[in-house]
């Protein structure tokens, strides 16, 4: 046994002086990363896990959670400033159940539940009233804080009272509303429009306009026009963003077309515009004519009225003159038999008209005014009179035509080739210094300078890989010469025809045949020779 014990010692301390110095570091830095691993991840295995119970808590439900968790014997963490309580992760469920028997967390609000469980004879009207606005609050600000983006919410509803006499109008009901919203988070208009909505139908004789929500930032939700409380200097980075990115479209535009024409790196485009961030509604109620050309109607209805009179003692009636409509009429003189007559046509025409109704919201971004300077290198750089003017002609009409067809209409209509011309500036020059489009950043690709890091960290892998190679191949090689450059004794081995045939050379043939035929005998009679021994 000490022999064996010896034999395993002698090739472990053969193995490490072998080794060489870098070897050994690594062998023994991983023997002991792996005990720290090892020992990290039993602390990890044998500590429990502490997740979240509930989130958002305030101090009093905090710590009425607590102070039973406590007498329960359960191990307890608070984070975020006691708005958070973790208990072991192995025992949320269950605790969630037992809590929720109790009625824990109890956030001290009113809601409906209130009647049911506290319900008598003794309440008095006014105090049903307070009661039934507080649940009517609670309720309400649990089913906002429902919503998308919303944290917590708080309401405030004024009922006035119901006049006890006929005929008297019927006073109206209003809400007040602070917003809790999550960081980063912006209500959408529709979003602003369904509260609105939820609220009004939620309260008896509540009209959405006696709404007023607002959140904790002080920013006022208007029901019309959305979020209303964007400062001065919001609506001006939202439309310097707008302006900048109408600007870019173009200039890809243009870049990507005349770069087409010239190549990439031959042409740079700055583009300019100015935008109309003004949004107008209007009303127009139009009539028209049905036969523009002849600006006559449809006739609808028609009466034809004639009436003559002739005869004695009828004095001579009628005005000079008559409307638009009628037939030109004289009144008689009189003589002197008193004999008159009279004569009265009338023709009365109804004409139907187009009545047209329009409600127009004209779109803002509005482009009034557009340049478009283009800095072209002419394929010899050193001759400039090597683009053609008749090819300066053709980027010319190009840009006039972008120009043209980008420009609103109402702005367009007046306007002339010359004015045309003038928001164009084509200038053919040397470049000095190449123009570089950072095509990867816009189109979301991995940058130029990534795949140069990662191609040198993977040659540096290959080499240190290929270097460990090569020491561990030069290292064996010299633990061979080594073994072959120590003395050897030489083997004398005893002539075979000299060796005479003897009792003990017998016995060594018969253990010799019988090792090799029955090895499982041989190994049995050893052992029974050992134990002797």
């Amino acid at each position: 046994m000490n022999r064996t014990l010896l034999q395993i010692k002698t090739k472990i301390t053969d193995f490490w002086n072998n080794r060489s110095k870098l070897q050994k570091i690594l062998m023994i830095g991983g023997f002991a990363a792996a005990i720290i691993l090892t020992i990290i991840i039993a602390i990890f295995a044998s500590s429990e896990k502490m997740v979240p119970l509930y989130k958002d808590l305030s101090a009093e439900e905090a710590g009425q959670i607590k102070k039973v968790l406590d007498e329960k014997g359960v191990p307890t963490e608070l984070a975020d400033n006691g708005t958070v309580i973790k208990v072991p992760e192995e025992k949320v469920d269950s605790l969630k159940v037992d809590l929720a028997a109790e009625g824990l967390p109890k956030s001290g609000s009113i809601d409906y539940s209130f009647f049911s469980q506290n319900a008598s004879f003794g309440m008095t009207d006014n105090e049903f009233d307070v009661l039934k606005a507080e649940a009517t609050q609670t309720e309400l600000s649990n089913l906002i804080k429902g919503m998308e983006g919303i944290k917590d919410a708080k309401v405030m509803i004024n009922l006035p009272k119901e006049s006890v006499f006929i005929g008297e109008e019927k006073p109206e009901a209003s809400a007040s509303i602070v917003l809790q919203i999550k960081p980063g988070y912006t209500p959408d208009k529709s979003q602003i429009t369904g509260l609105y909505h939820l609220v009004s139908k939620s309260v008896p004789n509540l009209d959405p306009k006696n709404i007023v929500i607002m959140d904790q930032n002080s920013n006022y939700y208007d029901q019309n026009s959305g979020n209303s409380g964007n400062s001065s200097g919001d609506t001006y980075a939202s439309q310097r963003e707008i302006k900048t990115q109408i600007e870019k479209d173009l200039q890809r535009q243009v870049q990507s077309l005349l770069g087409t024409m010239m190549g990439q790196d031959k042409v740079a485009v700055s583009v300019t515009t100015d935008i109309d961030f003004t949004q107008e509604k209007r009303k127009e109620d139009l009539v028209e004519p049905v036969d523009k050309e002849n600006m006559a109607g449809i006739v609808v209805s028609s009466e034809k009225i004639s009436e003559t009179y002739a005869g004695d003692g009828a004095q001579a009636g009628g005005v000079n003159g008559t409307g638009d409509q009628d037939v030109t009429n004289y009144a008689e003189t009189e003589d002197g038999n008193q004999n008159g007559n009279y004569e009265k046509s009338e023709d009365r025409l109804n004409y139907e008209v187009n009545r047209i109704h329009k409600e127009i919201a004209e779109s803002p971004y509005k482009v009034r005014d557009l340049g478009i300077q283009v800095l072209v290198e002419p394929p010899d750089p050193k001759n400039p009179t090597s683009l053609t003017q008749e090819r300066q002609d053709d980027i010319k009409n190009i840009l006039s035509t972008i120009v043209r067809t980008s420009i609103d209409k109402s702005e367009n209509q007046n306007l002339s080739d010359e004015d045309l011309q003038n928001k164009i500036v084509v200038s053919v020059e040397k470049f000095d210094g190449k123009a570089t489009f950072d095509t990867e950043k816009e189109t979301g690709g991995i940058p130029l300078w990534a795949y140069i890091a990662g191609g040198v960290l993977l040659v540096a892998l290959i080499g240190f890989i290929f270097w460990l190679v090569r020491r561990r191949k030069n290292d064996d090689e010299e633990y061979e010469e080594e073994w072959y450059e120590m003395p050897q004794e030489p083997v004398r081995v005893a002539d075979v025809n000299d060796e005479k045939e003897t009792e003990e050379s017998v016995r060594r043939k018969q253990l010799e045949k019988m090792a090799k035929d029955k090895p499982e005998e041989f190994a049995k009679l050893l052992r029974s020779w050992l134990t002797e021994d």
